[in-house]
């Protein structure tokens, strides 16, 4: 079945993964008549609730965060909950005391619980629910539609979130947390077995994880593992999270930008590929009352991307591809694992792949934006050499997605390039388009004509047509570069050569002047 394990690591990771999944549930058809058009086994798994009678398909992830973050889900919910007995707190990962070695008597004192969100309270009771709002979303779960495997959710007790005293903010302080974890529990077998043993035919995994905080240390050292453990051939992509910089002082920004060279050097080493996610200094019109300070608003914005760019690993058919297969059309040389994610709304068809496609949204900092958030100079604007992409168009009609005449396709797919200079490209197109659930934020500025409808029972869901374009190109070699000159003078002396080397070597895998010859035979 080419099942799909997804970790989610720390808070803004939890935002964007809980926009995914409820799009992810959007997709469920429930008549006989209706044939789905995505493999809902490669991301759910199938299961029985401890009645033995109740049939559950829950998310196959695992939900990392702190002490405070989780609002009010609860570990064991209500698919979950037996009858007429109380859970012991001490079994459902949420108490810090249970694991501690203290031998005397102890006493639990018990916390006023964090009330469910109006939304949250209304899907409970079944009713219609309101459209959230900024003021109403204060956690991940406020927005939540789904249920999740108690197995899935893994509060960790020894930081919590938001703290001023012990702020969970440093790459080392992350690396240590994990190593104490490891050493104590094996977290891999205590919280990912689980899901990786039921899997028919596991084709690897999906990360989403922040890069520019601890849970850089924390994840980079958990996919070290799961690299040792599941081998070279197994796909691991990851999604790699970056906080907003303009509203810090100078000194939060070098330790977040110190705490991104590391995790991109480390990140590189142990995933397939590593897709940074950051918001974009300048917002296009096509983004309407859009707030980005609130985490559920811009994770949004990068879920409406995310969720689009790996579509065709989850599309039925001919047309389903694996992470492995796409991985091989962005890397090709096996060490340009870092590439770009790019978007547009409701814009025409792309015809005119020759030079590489530029999209209306890029989410990738831009170089002067981590150097100096307040200013522009020195920025190159010059539009980067592309050496792969992989194009995703969705909600389109087949007729304006149809390959233009002449348009020869290699074995894998790709697009026959009319010269070495050209991308290697690779496109998919499917009817399905991105579905604006009631639980996503009205950010999209949408003319009547742009709206596709669907009336059913008098219920309105709006849906849009996007287009992804992941690739690799030069401006990952600038990006880099300045990352180097601007954080290895505030790292200390006995980092400052590894790090520095580390990421010039990175950044020379996409110098302007590369180019692949995996396909020259079809360009003469």
């Amino acid at each position: 079945m080419h099942e799909i394990i997804t970790l989610q690591l720390g808070q803004q990771s939890n935002y964007l993964a809980t926009h995914f999944w409820n799009t992810q549930e959007s997709y469920f058809t429930y008549s006989d008549n209706d044939e789905p058009l995505i493999d809902h086994d490669v991301h759910f798994r199938p299961g029985l609730s401890p009645d033995g009678k109740t049939e559950t398909f829950m998310p196959r992830t695992v939900i990392y965060d702190l002490k405070g973050a989780f609002g009010s889900m609860k570990k064991i919910n209500a698919l979950y909950e037996i009858e007429g007995e109380e859970p012991d707190p001490t079994q459902l990962g949420l108490n810090p005391t249970a694991s501690g070695v203290w031998p005397g008597k102890t006493v639990l004192q018990k916390a006023d619980p964090i009330q469910p969100s109006p939304y949250t309270e209304a899907l409970n009771s079944g009713l219609p629910p309101p459209r959230p709002t900024t003021s109403t979303v204060k956690y991940f779960s406020d927005f939540s539609r789904l249920y999740y495997h108690p197995r899935s959710v893994v509060q960790l007790n020894e930081f919590e979130v938001a703290s001023t005293i012990q702020p969970f903010e440093q790459f080392s302080t992350g690396e240590e947390l994990f190593r104490e974890l490891d050493k104590e529990h094996d977290l891999l077998d205590r919280d990912l077995r689980y899901f990786a043993e039921e899997a028919d035919f596991m084709q690897g995994f999906q990360v989403f994880m922040g890069v520019d905080d601890a849970w850089g240390g924390f994840g980079s050292k958990y996919l070290e593992r799961i690299r040792d453990e599941y081998g070279a051939k197994i796909a691991i992509w990851t999604w790699g999270l970056e906080s907003p910089l303009k509203t810090m002082p100078r000194d939060k920004r070098l330790l977040r930008l110190a705490n991104k060279s590391r995790s991109f050097t480390e990140l590189y080493t142990h995933s397939s590929i590593l897709v940074p996610l950051s918001l974009p200094s300048r917002l296009p019109p096509s983004l309407t009352n859009f707030d980005p300070t609130s985490p559920w608003h811009t994770t949004a914005l990068f879920s409406s991307a995310v969720e689009s760019a790996l579509l065709p690993s989850r599309l039925r058919g001919q047309k389903k591809e694996t992470l492995n297969t796409i991985i091989e059309t962005l890397d090709l040389t096996g060490k340009q694992k870092v590439a770009g994610l790019q978007f547009s709304i409701n814009s025409p068809p792309i015809s005119d792949f020759s030079e590489g496609i530029q999209l209306d949204i890029a989410l990738s900092s831009s170089a002067a934006d981590q150097i100096d958030v307040y200013s522009l100079r020195n920025q190159n604007t010059r539009t980067p050499k592309v050496f792969s992409q992989l194009l995703t168009s969705r909600g389109y009609s087949p007729e304006e997605t149809d390959r233009k005449e002449g348009e020869e396709l290699d074995e894998k797919g790709r697009r026959v390039r009319k010269s070495s200079y050209e991308p290697i490209t690779k496109t998919y197109a499917t009817e399905l388009a991105f579905p604006v659930l009631d639980s996503f934020p009205e950010i999209f500025a949408l003319d009547k004509e742009d709206e596709g409808v669907d009336d059913d029972d008098d219920e309105r869901e709006i849906k849009v047509r996007i287009t992804t374009s992941l690739s690799t190109d030069s401006s990952v070699c600038t990006r880099l570069r300045k990352l180097k000159d601007t954080v290895i003078k505030s790292i200390g002396m006995e980092d400052r050569e590894m790090l520095g080397n580390d990421l010039a070597e990175m950044a020379d895998e996409y110098h302007e002047g590369w180019s692949s010859g995996s396909d020259s035979g079809e360009d003469d």
